[in-house]
């Protein structure tokens, strides 16, 4: 049997009394989109920034590629492989959107975080930077500051430094939320155009159950931080537990 390319072993979080996600164990692999549903404050979110190293776990443990990187920062895991596009923007505001994109692209390079140092003799970057530009539709706003952005173009901003920095794990929390029904097919688009690709592996939060059934491959349900049904979409959400408690649909 081949290693997944991500694994949880048993992934708990403990806030006080609380456990946001309980003992959640779940392999992810190559060339598949898995979709993560559940009612609000099901530990959906939670158990992405487990993952992605935003929060530590109070037990448990994170495999990527059959590597344990249960103690590693978010920005090793983002080396190892993992990349996160968050609910919330995660942008420099005051840079350019095209300067957002070159920094994730200079950083896959492996040539640092400085923003001017190699960007004139380096001129295929720019060139990678700008292609990323064109494909979340922001290539005419590439001057533009990252803050004066509309919401829905940030989210589009933030997709493209996800691909700039190529990762093996696409990880995306409800990445059209807050976008216009002319907005999200954009992005929704690229998803599609991921997921096609047999070496990346993509985890998706979302709570538009059309989105899920345009492009999940297995859904997961969260329920009180547990994980109780994973399956193939069809049957997952034909089952009575999750048409009733997670997608609000009474018994008949």
């Amino acid at each position: 049997m081949s290693t997944p390319v991500l694994e949880t072993r048993d992934l708990t979080i403990r806030f006080g009394g609380h456990v946001a996600v309980d003992a959640v164990s779940c392999k992810f692999e190559p060339g598949t989109l898995t979709a993560i549903v559940g009612p609000n404050g099901a530990g959906k979110t939670t158990y992405f920034n487990l993952i992605s190293g935003q929060l530590k776990a109070s037990a448990g443990q994170v495999f990527v590629k059959g590597r344990d990187i249960t103690g590693e920062p978010a920005p090793l895991r983002t080396r190892a492989g993992l990349g996160r596009a968050f609910q919330l923007t995660n942008l420099f505001p005051n840079l350019t959107v095209v300067e957002n994109v070159r920094l994730a692209v200079q950083a896959r390079a492996g040539q640092g975080a400085s923003l001017f140092s190699t960007w004139i003799s380096k001129r295929d970057l720019i060139d990678k930077a700008q292609a990323i530009l064109g494909r979340v539709a922001l290539a005419d706003k590439a001057n533009q500051k990252a803050a004066a952005l509309p919401h829905g173009d940030q989210r589009k901003l933030e997709v493209g430094i996800l691909l700039a920095l190529e990762p093996d794990i696409f990880m995306f929390d409800e990445p059209t939320a807050g976008m216009s029904v002319d907005e999200a097919p954009v992005i929704l688009d690229l998803i599609h155009h991921i997921k096609a690709d047999s070496s990346k592996t993509v985890l998706l939060v979302e709570h538009k159950m059309d989105v899920v059934r345009a492009l999940a491959d297995r859904i997961i349900v969260l329920h009180q931080g547990q994980l109780v049904a994973d399956g193939e979409p069809a049957a997952v959400i034909a089952s009575p537990i999750v048409q009733e408690a997670y997608l609000g649909v009474a018994k008949a």
